[in-house]
């Protein structure tokens, strides 16, 4: 028997590791023995309830696709199934679509009455609010995907809503870490003037306190609501970013909150001074990025694009996500009872691989899911927060966002 040459072995165990890692971000594959199966198919039932309205982006590579979200969520589907079949349990997903503004709790209760127990909800916060407690209530445990704000974690939370999509303070945080670690302290604030807006210039300067970095100065961008897709609106506001930076004082970088689409985009290269941009704009927080190809990511984008056409963006990794958490939990208790499926999800037990390096958790003051946060430009991932160095007793994962010390969230 001939024995392998040294680098082929080196190769091959190098091939062994990477494949191991990969595969540890996949959905769980249980052999039909593993778990009990019950003696009859099991229908569990997830609803989809969205705002939705074509939304208008000052590029046109921005504009979100029609399925945003929902593609993610029917992608976890086919995984459940997959998992589903060996103990005779069986996923499927109704989708309804209100408008951003309208009334949630009859779209809410039309799938309550189809028998959906499990909602993936893509609402505002005052929607998400509006049918938290009708839900618990009726025993309906709810996954938001769509709602960034703090106080629905904190004031507002509740013990039947799980958030998948990280808070505004857990983006920013995971903007200033990076920041910090560049050793580029000194940041201007520049921040529309919507109530999102705001809310994300809230999020920087409490990121800024938290981490030691320095606002040096602050102006808002009033919306007068200029025509801002046409050629002469877009050329108008991109004309006036040179000049409405020019009075700046020294920085190092120039934070962006424009959550509401207005001037955001025109900032890159549009300043007087030559500075870096980050926020909403240049280098950007997220919790997914197209172009993520680590830790089993490239398996999960490809088969993502095989099924829907597309590339894989946040809320459909959002969403992706919420749809195995119910999975997940339904395989390990064997059942579709929600209130046992809640008590797993929140026991030290449950965990969900999400192809980021490491399997993810909800913090248990506030059911904020634990997730690292992925920076990247238009092309590529420039770096993942937490960063390297900041440390934490519990997660390096709490650095991200209100720890528990400082919550004011009583689950309820």
């Amino acid at each position: 028997m001939t024995s392998a040459v040294p680098g082929t072995l080196a190769a091959l165990l190098c091939f062994l590791s990477l494949t191991a890692g990969a595969l540890a971000q996949q959905p769980t594959l249980q052999p039909a023995g593993a778990i009990k199966p019950q003696s009859k198919t099991t229908e569990i039932k997830i609803g989809y309830l969205r705002a939705y309205a074509p939304r208008l982006t000052l590029s046109l590579l921005d504009a979100p696709p029609r399925d945003e979200g929902v593609a993610g969520a029917n992608v976890a589907i086919g995984d459940n199934n997959t998992t589903g079949k060996f103990i005779n349990q069986k996923f499927s997903l109704d989708v309804t679509e209100i408008k951003p503004e309208s009334d949630a709790v009859q779209a809410f209760g039309d799938l309550i009455a189809k028998g959906d127990r499990y909602v993936v909800a893509d609402l505002s916060a005052k929607q998400l609010l509006s049918i938290a407690d009708i839900a618990r209530d009726k025993g309906v445990l709810i996954f938001n995907v769509g709602a960034t704000d703090d106080n629905l974690r904190e004031e507002d939370c509740r013990i039947n809503v799980f958030h998948i999509a990280p808070t505004r303070s857990m983006l920013a945080d995971a903007l200033a870490q990076y920041l910090m670690v560049k050793k580029w302290p000194n940041w201007a604030l520049l921040y529309g003037s919507h109530e999102q807006d705001h809310l994300y210039a809230d999020a920087l300067r409490r990121a800024a306190a938290r981490f030691g970095g320095q606002i040096v100065a602050e102006k808002e961008f009033k919306d007068t609501g200029t025509a801002r897709r046409t050629d002469t609106g877009a050329t108008q506001i991109q004309q006036q970013i040179s000049v409405f930076t020019q009075d700046l004082p020294e920085h190092d970088v120039l934070l962006v909150a424009d959550e509401s689409e207005v001037f955001g985009t025109y900032v890159p290269y549009r300043t007087w001074t030559s500075r870096l941009v980050a926020g909403t704009a240049g280098l950007v927080a997220s919790s997914w990025h197209p172009a993520s190809e680590q830790w089993g990511g490239i398996q999960m984008q490809s088969r993502f694009l095989k099924t829907t056409g597309r590339r894989m963006l946040s809320k459909d990794m959002s969403a992706w996500t919420a749809v195995r958490a119910v999975g997940e939990a339904t395989t390990r208790t064997n059942g579709d009872d929600p209130k046992k499926i809640s008590d797993y999800i929140r026991s030290d037990d449950f965990s969900v691989a999400a192809f980021k390096g490491q399997k993810l958790t909800f913090r248990k003051w506030n059911l904020q899911l634990r997730q690292p946060i992925l920076l990247g430009d238009t092309k590529s991932v420039v770096s993942t927060s937490p960063q390297e160095g900041y440390l934490h007793q519990v997660s390096e994962l709490d650095t991200l966002g209100i720890d528990q010390p400082e919550t004011k969230c009583v689950l309820k």
